[in-house]
């Protein structure tokens, strides 16, 4: 919670910065990455013009137009990026000749042009599409629910741990010495004190102690092991991103396989006009008299069980063998 606290707070300071920047502060930041990147590192709007930073106006303009001279594309036709030279020249000069706009400068000039410029000054530089932000929304998503898993790991581990010392303390008693055999025994598990010192939220659940193995006691009888492995590892493949591919996969593949009916005509997936229309059983025939379970060689599926044949008024009917 403390980490996520800090990591919201940052942001929100971050965000409160990068909205007081207003577009002629971003205007600067792009023109001193592009002239230290063309002129070199270190180079600022008075180092380039060649006056010193306490300059006045008058020398400003006197160094802008000795320079626009030398720099000038006429002068210079096959020098490359001569144009953007001389135009970056020309805006720089506008702003250091300007009063509020050099009180600007001269502010990043004396304490750095910051690092974090605000989403808008990358976003204005390099403009992401779809693509890019689907995958970086789903990297990040997934980065997040693994560091949760990783998270609620711990704190599983550390429940598992409170609840098995606190079942061998109670099968052991409370110098924690071994004993052979099984135990079963009663740990409360919600044990809290108030204000005046009484015990609150008790929990008590039926647990076994064998050996060094605690078991959790249902009230069917079943018995279910307590340690380290009952806690979910965290994993990658856990996370939304794998668990929507494998359940993508598992569909198509169901969809695609074949009936696993076997061609059986008397399923009862099958139409109810493809189902085989069986022979009414002959009362008067021995074998179906005498058959109470016995099948047919290789029509198994077909066979029905069949009961003594009894008449309509209740008197069993005698079975005569034809000849």
């Amino acid at each position: 919670m403390r980490l996520f606290s800090f990591v919201f707070a940052l942001l929100a300071v971050l965000a409160t910065t990068a909205l007081a920047w207003e577009k002629e502060d971003h205007e600067i930041f792009d023109l001193v990455t592009d002239l230290e990147a063309a002129e070199g590192k270190g180079t600022t709007f008075y180092s380039w013009l060649g006056v010193p930073s306490t300059a006045t106006t008058s020398e400003i303009a006197k160094s802008y137009r000795k320079m626009s001279m030398v720099l000038h594309p006429d002068k210079n036709p096959d020098v490359k990026g001569i144009h953007e030279r001389f135009s970056r020249l020309g805006v720089i000069s506008t702003i250091l000749r300007n009063k509020e706009s050099r009180t600007r400068y001269d502010f990043f000039y004396k304490n750095g042009v910051p690092k974090w410029r605000g989403t808008g000054y990358y976003y204005s530089r390099f403009r992401p599409g779809v693509g890019f932000v689907l995958v970086f929304l789903t990297v990040l998503t997934s980065s997040l629910q693994y560091l949760i898993q990783r998270i609620n790991y711990k704190k599983d581990l550390q429940r598992i741990e409170f609840i098995t010392s606190k079942a061998k303390a109670a099968a052991w008693g409370p110098k924690m010495v071994p004993v052979q055999g099984q135990r079963k025994i009663r740990v409360n598990l919600g044990d809290s004190r108030d204000g005046d010192g009484e015990v609150v939220g008790t929990r008590w659940l039926d647990m076994i102690v064998e050996d060094s193995l605690v078991y959790l006691l249902e009230p069917s009888g079943d018995m279910h092991l307590i340690d380290a492995s009952t806690a979910t590892v965290p994993a990658l493949t856990n996370t939304w991103v794998f668990t929507l591919l494998k359940s993508l996969y598992s569909k198509l593949t169901r969809d695609d396989a074949p009936p696993s009916n076997g061609g059986n005509a008397n399923d009862d997936t099958q139409p109810a006009l493809l189902k085989e229309k069986r022979p009414a059983p002959d009362n008067d025939s021995d074998d179906a008299a005498s058959t109470t379970g016995s099948e047919a060689p290789g029509d198994e599926k077909k066979t029905r069980v069949l009961g003594p044949t009894v008449k309509a008024g209740g008197m069993r009917r005698k079975n005569v063998r034809r000849k």
